[in-house]
């Protein structure tokens, strides 16, 4: 898994070293290259702090009404056979606590691990189509090159369309809840943006939270009701129209393909597994386009070629529809 997330970050930053290699000497654009990924970290680390902070001193801040429901969740809990106070409660959320701290103990252990590969991967990328060349024959060459390089190109296609759909259910979670008054708008906002990285998933834990928030702020049923209504239609809207539209046209994945791989990947790897489930596919398939004898794996995986042409937009006319590699990506 490690290595897989550092494929993906280099295939995604490679863009910047390129640049910075037309303007800087080679050892500083490796270095500002490598500042870049740290800037980026830095910000992903503030904002799961920031997050975590504003949450923890609401609930400071708003102590007893929030004790008040929950005591009468606890009496609901009682009455289901599920009690939610006493000891036994107690020792759940210390079990709760250690889990999370562990996971994020294995988290950081895992990005540190990541970012030791992507550090000395980085310099590699130029040594690697050398040796390619020196293994492969000239068709053979030809083809593995092309399929390396379209796999990053989608890679970083895949990684700003889904920026852009986080940023879009961020924007818009952010200003329904200053429409309903609803606390910590900007928190919900930074939460629905880091959580739309994993497809589908993501989605339904974003609507959750503010959603719980909302009736433990209000009280009543109508305002969290509206709450849990428009970011489910938020989620709708740009997560699972805009969003599947907009990968299956630059990663040419089915949309059926995609929630297989979220499944599989996710088993395989967790969190980290749906995070990268499409890049990995997309991979596969591209991978697979290229050579004759698992080409039909990559029909069976891609989008059907009249739906493809239907979202790309595309004039009807003769002509094959292009392969991997072939689309002028």
């Amino acid at each position: 898994m490690p290595l897989a997330a550092a494929a993906v970050v280099i295939a995604a930053v490679w863009p910047v070293k390129t640049w910075a290699d037309r303007y800087l000497p080679a050892g500083l654009g490796y270095a500002a290259t490598v500042a870049t990924l740290a800037v980026v970290f830095a910000a992903f680390t503030v904002a799961v702090y920031f997050c975590a902070a504003q949450v923890v001193f609401a609930f400071e801040r708003d102590w007893d009404r929030f004790n008040v429901l929950y005591l009468r969740f606890a009496q609901w809990g009682e009455l289901w056979g599920w009690p939610l106070d006493g000891q036994e409660a107690y020792g759940r959320l210390i079990g709760a606590a250690r889990g999370l701290l562990q996971n994020v103990y294995a988290t950081l252990a895992y990005l540190g691990f990541i970012a030791l590969l992507v550090t000395f991967g980085l310099p590699e990328v130029p040594a690697l189509r050398i040796k390619l060349r020196e293994t492969f024959t000239r068709d053979e060459q030809r083809k593995v090159l092309e399929a390396v390089e379209d796999i990053a190109v989608k890679t970083r296609q895949y990684l700003g369309i889904s920026t852009l759909t986080s940023l879009l259910t961020g924007v818009a979670t952010t200003l329904l809840a200053l429409a309903v008054g609803l606390d910590l708008a900007l928190v919900w906002g930074v939460l629905n943006f880091l959580l739309n990285y994993i497809p589908v998933v993501g989605n339904v834990i974003g609507i959750l939270p503010p959603s719980l928030y909302a009736f433990m702020q209000f009280q009543t049923a109508t305002t969290p009701a509206f709450v849990l209504v428009g970011l489910t239609v938020i989620q709708l809207a740009i997560s699972n129209v805009v969003y599947p539209m907009l990968q299956g046209r630059s990663l040419s994945l089915s949309p059926l393909a995609i929630i297989v791989a979220l499944s599989f990947w996710s088993w395989v790897w967790g969190i980290a597994g749906a995070i990268l489930a499409v890049p990995l596919s997309s991979a596969i398939v591209i991978a697979c386009e290229a050579f004759p004898s698992t080409r039909w794996i990559a029909r069976l995986l891609s989008e059907p070629e009249e739906r493809k042409g239907w979202l790309a937009r595309r004039p009807k006319g003769g002509g094959r529809q292009a392969t991997s590699g072939e689309d002028g990506d």
